[in-house]
């Protein structure tokens, strides 16, 4: 897959409901050859993934947001587009409900609208937090 760095976003950042690390860490190994999470620090871990010869850094970070974690590759060289390919791919195999932002955010953008991802594929535009969980 050729990579247009202009087309994809810059990093993805998804929020993943309740998920253990080994679930995840066998994900990110299997999507981008990323070795296990590792500790940096509170509730925070750590990996690298490789994709055609880019390296993605890894970050999960534990209860970000009610009741989510947050997991952010920052690379435009994943195999998502968008938050939302990112978010379809982890609800599916992760079994989890997975948010994310509606699309690139703009200035004036409502910064609380989310897209709510469920494992069957179903999808919600959501107010969060003010969204019941």
């Amino acid at each position: 897959m050729a990579s247009d760095s202009d087309t994809r976003y810059p990093d993805i950042e998804i929020y993943l409901a309740t998920i253990d690390r080994a679930s995840l860490d066998a994900w990110l190994g299997e999507t981008l050859n990323a070795e296990p999470l590792a500790p940096a620090g509170k509730q925070k871990w750590r990996t690298r993934g490789t994709l055609e010869g880019h390296e993605i850094p890894v970050l999960w970070m534990e209860k970000a947001a009610d009741g989510f974690s947050s997991l952010w590759f920052d690379s435009a060289f994943t195999p998502w587009e968008s938050d939302q390919d990112c978010a379809l791919a982890a609800a599916a195999h992760l079994g989890c409900k997975v948010r994310c932002s509606l699309g690139g955010w703009q200035p004036g953008d409502d910064p609380d609208r989310f897209l709510e991802i469920m494992p069957d594929g179903s999808q919600a535009a959501i107010d969060w937090p003010d969204s019941k969980g």
